[in-house]
Formats: structure tokens, sequence, C-alpha cells
């Protein structure tokens, strides 16, 4: 007989401009902001900046934050990443062996190895926005895939081998997808099949 869990668990699509919290000090757009009834003690897991989107995930459980990020196996997350410019496979392999990105107190971090790779943004049903470049600028869409997230590390990351980063999406957390999840949209799922996908 399966034991019934007391908190709940919510897949969101948070869109661009949106700080991941429900309560804070500045004159910023919130999850609050959303059209959801949120149970009291929701919290996100993990965060993404407000420049950022894609997956995030919410619950009242307060183990599952440690569960996750502070567990003896790292979990991996995958980011879709569009940056100025056509970026090299050579760059690429930069990337996915790790680099040197700036940390706090003027100091620097070397970034563990990651998967790294050119995509196609339409194999992940992304909502493609028309980012304004001059006629004369391409563009490239990759994927990053990481078990730690520090100092803005992705977009520090395309930055130290000469790209900018146009968007930055969170496509999946271990096997937890947006599933075709519009931004602004959530999606409530129960604790077995949250526990299974996060591999917890």
């Amino acid at each position: 007989m399966a034991i019934m869990s007391q908190h709940r668990y919510f897949i969101l699509n948070k869109p661009i401009n949106m700080v991941s919290q429900f309560v804070s000090s500045h004159d910023v757009r919130l999850l609050g902001s959303i059209d959801f009834n949120f149970p009291e003690g929701t919290h996100a897991i993990g965060r993404l900046d407000k420049d950022s989107e894609g997956l995030l995930l919410l619950t009242t459980n307060s183990k599952i934050t440690k569960l996750l990020f502070q567990g003896k196996v790292p979990h991996k997350r995958t980011y879709l990443v569009q940056v100025i410019n056509k970026i090299s496979e050579e760059t690429i392999l930069k990337i996915a062996n790790g680099i040197s990105i700036s940390a706090p107190d003027n100091t620097a971090y070397f970034t563990t190895p990651c998967e790294a790779k050119i995509a196609d943004p339409l194999n992940y049903n992304v909502l493609l926005k028309d980012v304004r470049l001059h006629k004369n600028v391409t563009n490239s869409w990759i994927t990053i895939t990481l078990t730690e997230g520090k100092f803005h590390q992705v977009r520090k990351m395309v930055a130290a081998v000469g790209h900018k980063c146009l968007r930055l999406i969170r496509v999946s957390i271990e096997d937890i997808t947006l599933d075709n999840l519009q931004p602004g949209e959530i999606k409530e799922v129960d604790h077995d099949y949250f526990f299974e996908k996060l591999k917890l």
C-alpha cells in the first residue's frame, strides 16, 4: 500500500523577467504573480535568475533542495542556450572540457567538465522569439548539461569563449522536462513521479 505524501510538487516553465521567489524587498516580478493558487510553504528548488527561462521545480517539501543539490550523487541539469555568432565544434569542446570563469572576490573558478553540443531549438519545443540582431549577425543554439551551477555559470562559460548569451532556457533536471509547458504554465505531479524522475 502506497504511503500518501503530505507534500505537493509542481513543474513550472518560468517566464523571462521573473525572479524565482515569492517574496522580495525589490520591485520585481515574483512567482506569486502567476495565476495559480500555490499552497502555503511552496518554494522553488534551486533558482533561475530573472533573465533566464524554463524549468523550475517547486514544492512544499523542504528536504528536496538538499537531496537534489547537496547529495552524494550529482544531478544533471540541461540548458538550451542561444548565443551571438556561429559557434564552432572547437569552442564547444573548450566548454565541455572545463573553463575558467570569474568568481566572487576577484577569484577564478574552473568549471567541471560537462556535456556541450550544438543543438536545434525545435527539438525542445521552445517558443522561438524574435531576438533583434543586426542583419549581418548570426546566432547559434547549444545545449550544456551540468551537475553544478555556480556564479551564473552558463552565461559566464559562453562569454569566456567569446560568445554573448541571448537566451538561457533550462529544459531539464534529470528526467523531468518542460514537456510542452508554455511560459507561465504549471503542472502538478505526484510524489512517486517526482522522486523517480529526479532519481532521488
